[in-house]
């Protein structure tokens, strides 16, 4: 199941308690006081692993807490720090405070870390209340309590390619075309219930992530169809993939209407390159030309994933835009 969504409460851990202590030995009748301080109180920390991609180890723990530290002890000996409690979490965790809605940070590679919850310091022993006129401080302070918070992880995921369509369009198709990724496929809206990802060879040692979410329908943005939670997920690519029936009624139409609901959720999305594919061409009788009114700075294909047709310099044009000429190896486009 992929989660990508989920609140959490962290608590860090109390820092400990100073101690009161005077030196007691043999031939020492007036040892002065040596109480120590106590230990710093456990940090909560987001950590980013690379091998997870969903948040689905959240519905089964929402509460995370670090350990208290120990108290001080005598001879001038500061307690033990408490042990970190460390969170693993997928790269592209957005960490929101759940109260404030404020963005805590944006996890985006791997071994990032984040402390969410500070642990309490320490108290201080009555070794630290020592002076010229008071000699014997028979007091110390406890240990500051640690910092709770209740926290909103959301995860976005990290790839290159963004598939955008109306439900049906062939994304999940194009996607098992061209990767090893094994998508759901039907005949029938809404086959894609999550987002898929699936990993591109476009050369030898070279490769992009393609990323398929659910398809859209007109009003995706304001809560209809299974679209809008997880528009979220394309705001990372690099370059966006339209993908339309070549038997519609009005490809270009649909492709506006896409374009508008991606301007709703995020007027930003319009500044990424992006590249309009007819799909399915294998069910006319003929390539059909470019849609008219399409704007002619907008690359545009016709393919067909089933028949694999196009699909070869689909990949050519996706791979100019994850890796451009400057930053590329010389190496041939594999055949599908």
């Amino acid at each position: 199941m992929f989660i990508d969504r989920v609140v959490i409460r962290v608590r860090s851990g109390k820092g400990g308690d100073g101690l009161v202590s005077f030196r007691r030995e043999r031939f020492v009748p007036r040892g002065g006081p040596w109480g120590g301080d106590g230990g710093k109180g456990g940090d909560v920390i987001l950590e980013v692993d690379s091998q997870l991609h969903t948040l689905m180890d959240f519905r089964y723990q929402q509460i995370y807490e670090g350990a208290k530290g120990q108290p001080g002890g005598s001879a001038n000996k500061t307690g033990k720090t408490g042990r970190n409690t460390i969170i693993r979490v997928p790269c592209g965790t957005v960490v929101k405070d759940a109260e404030e809605g404020r963005i805590l940070a944006d996890l985006t590679e791997h071994g990032e870390q984040v402390v969410v919850a500070a642990g309490g310091k320490g108290g201080q022993g009555n070794a630290r209340f020592k002076t010229p006129t008071r000699q014997t401080p028979d007091w110390a302070t406890s240990g500051k309590e640690g910092e709770e918070k209740t926290l909103e992880l959301e995860l976005k995921l990290i790839a290159d390619v963004g598939l955008v369509g109306f439900p049906n369009a062939g994304k999940s198709t194009l996607l098992s075309a061209v990767s090893e990724a094994r998508p759901k496929i039907a005949d029938y809206p809404f086959t894609t219930l999550e987002p898929n990802l699936g990993i591109v060879r476009t050369g030898e040692f070279r490769s992009l992530v393609m990323a398929d979410i659910p398809g859209l329908i007109e009003g995706a943005s304001d809560g209809k169809g299974l679209g809008k939670e997880f528009l979220r997920h394309i705001e990372r690519t690099r370059v966006l993939l339209f993908l339309v029936d070549a038997a519609g009624e009005n490809p270009v139409e649909e492709y506006r209407t896409l374009l508008s609901e991606l301007e709703k959720h995020d007027v930003a999305l319009l500044d990424k390159p992006r590249v309009l594919c007819l799909s399915k061409i294998d069910l006319l009788g003929e390539a059909p030309s470019k849609p008219k009114g399409l704007e002619k700075k907008i690359p545009y294909l016709a393919i067909s994933s089933v028949a694999r047709r196009g699909l070869d310099e689909l990949l050519r044009k996706l791979d100019r835009f994850v890796h451009p000429p400057e930053e590329k190896e010389d190496s041939p486009i594999p055949t599908l």
